[in-house]
């Protein structure tokens, strides 16, 4: 046991975030993102949901500073908007905790499933929760402690 460390981050989780230099990439993925066809490392948290376990990670992890969008979602689909799809509501509350206590604006980009994919199969480790909410993907870019 250590002090400090939110209970929803595991030994495993931990090391990989230690693990991690700027720049690096880390995808939380939902429940059914094809993790562990793309994902070099996958650790999974089945019970657990996208922003709940992005709240805890958001206590350890530093963003990029550097980047202009240093958080990154799946992007909706056309054939989605067409069917009269809005913004998801998950976009919204991953926004607030990436923003909670920041100085920083941080605006989250979107990237087409096609980039998504390829950028989570470079990532550093893919997370993937239990998340149920359709498009409740995304890529965080490493920065530094400053």
């Amino acid at each position: 046991m250590l002090k400090g460390i939110p209970k929803l981050i595991t030994p495993e989780l931990l090391k990989i975030l230690c693990e991690m230099g700027h720049g690096n990439e880390i995808a939380i993925v939902d429940a059914n993102y094809p993790a562990k066809e793309l994902g070099q490392r996958v650790i999974r948290y089945p019970g657990i949901g996208v922003c709940q376990l992005l709240c805890e990670v958001m206590k350890l992890f530093p963003l990029d500073h550097i980047s202009e969008e240093p958080a990154l979602v799946l992007g909706l689909e056309k054939k989605d908007i067409d069917a009269g799809m809005e913004t998801p509501e998950i976009w919204s509350e991953m926004e607030r905790i990436l923003n909670s206590g920041k100085e920083r604006n941080i605006k989250i980009g979107e990237l087409s499933r096609q980039d998504f994919y390829n950028r989570s199969k470079k990532a550093y480790a893919i997370i993937q929760t239990g998340e149920e909410a359709l498009y409740g993907d995304l890529i965080l870019v490493k920065g530094v402690i400053v």
